[in-house]
């Protein structure tokens, strides 16, 4: 399997000149194609090919000779990022490819190039995580931070990605490792009702909330728009103020990755299987009401991660029909309740065996119910 190694780098002034240099190189050759593949269209109805285009660079270098000094890698992993997005386009998985601005997403790739000589094996991009150094082409040895637990990493390197945001350097490590799944043994099943208050409800009665007050991130960088908004345009102050707005936007993304992370570990290590619903995640955000909600609590990204650890640790992930009605239903004599449909209702009473229901924790215990039949099922089958 490949999987991502992503590290903190620290380079000094040249190394980051290179990698300016190189970041800059990559964009210009993706909106001189991606503008190249517009004026074609509109004149013949037809476009180049990704490998058409690769051909055009040595002509490319010598019109703009600053093209030689970046990382040659980069150039070409642009190009198969602009056909890789319309291929994307057409689709219908995005919208149509646009031109890139400096300072938003600030990325280059660059492959892990193996060659050998007189008997000894050389690569391009080399990972020493014993000194805390990576080598990368045209930028040799810099420091990285990351992983301190780790002492190596048993693989192949098939590429890098260095990118920069909010004045910091780091650098994603593409390594293809082999991947062993432990024996799968059905011991321990839950099932969880993802809500708002509380980020995860389990059929065990047990609340996982949001440890995070993010209150006092956003008040920062309410204030700092509003800074943003009255600096000067092209000055100093401008440019120091979007740098502590970036690095704001930074820590709430790394707030919300820590908090599926702790969750999703917590779930896949103490649990053999795990059942939630098949939620539709794109209808919810068009309820006005808890789409606000929704962005600090990332219910889609959480699922995913939640289904390739799943997948990595050999555990089952059921998805139950979203249009089950787990929350109005009694898990103790099966009525269902059809007034329960109001979200303001926390708690209520079945009108028939006078059992008193917490919502989330009753919608919790009918998930595990419904799912470990459709296990069952499965098993008979």
């Amino acid at each position: 399997m490949y999987k991502a190694y992503v590290f903190r780098m620290y380079p000094n002034d040249k190394q980051k000149q290179k990698i300016n240099q190189s970041i800059g190189n990559s964009r210009f050759v993706y909106n001189h194609f991606l503008n190249q593949k517009i004026e074609d269209y509109k004149n013949t109805k037809q476009t180049k090919t990704c490998f058409e285009q690769i051909k055009e660079l040595p002509l490319l270098y010598k019109e703009y000779p600053f093209l030689k000094e970046g990382d040659s890698c980069s150039l070409r992993n642009s190009l198969f990022n602009l056909d890789d997005s319309y291929k994307r386009f057409f689709n219908k998985q995005n919208r149509y490819p646009r031109f890139k601005k400096k300072g938003i997403n600030d990325s280059y790739k660059t492959n892990n190039i193996k060659s050998s000589y007189k008997g000894n094996n050389y690569e391009s991009i080399k990972l020493d995580l014993v000194n805390k150094v990576i080598t990368l082409p045209k930028l040799k040895e810099i420091k990285i931070r990351g992983y301190r637990n780790l002492k190596k990493i048993i693989g192949n390197i098939k590429s890098a990605t260095i990118k920069k945001e909010a004045g910091k350097y780091y650098v994603s490590v593409l390594i293809e490792e082999e991947c062993i799944k432990p024996v799968f043994i059905p011991n321990f099943i839950v099932g969880i009702d993802l809500g708002i208050k509380d980020t995860i409800i389990t059929s065990y009665n047990e609340k996982i909330e949001n440890k995070f007050k993010k209150e006092n991130i956003k008040k920062r960088i309410k204030g700092l728009s509003r800074a943003l908004a009255r600096a000067k345009a092209g000055s100093k102050n401008r440019y120091k103020i979007k740098i502590k707005l970036k690095r704001c936007y930074q820590k709430l993304r790394n707030m919300r990755k820590y908090l599926i992370h702790d969750i999703t570990n917590k779930l896949t290590n103490e649990n053999d299987i795990i059942i939630t619903e098949d939620l539709d995640i794109k209808k919810m955000y068009k309820n006005h009401q808890i789409a606000k909600l929704l962005t600090d609590i990332p219910i889609g990204n959480l699922l995913k991660t939640l289904e390739y650890k799943c997948e990595l640790k050999n555990k089952k992930l059921i998805k139950i029909d979203r249009y089950y009605p787990s929350s109005q239903i009694c898990s103790r004599c099966n009525y269902q309740n059809k007034e329960i449909k109001d979200l303001s209702i926390r708690k209520w009473e079945c009108p028939k065996c006078h059992t008193i229901h917490d919502r989330d924790y009753n919608a919790a215990e009918n998930i595990l119910f419904e799912g470990l039949k459709q296990y069952m099922r499965t098993i008979n089958v």
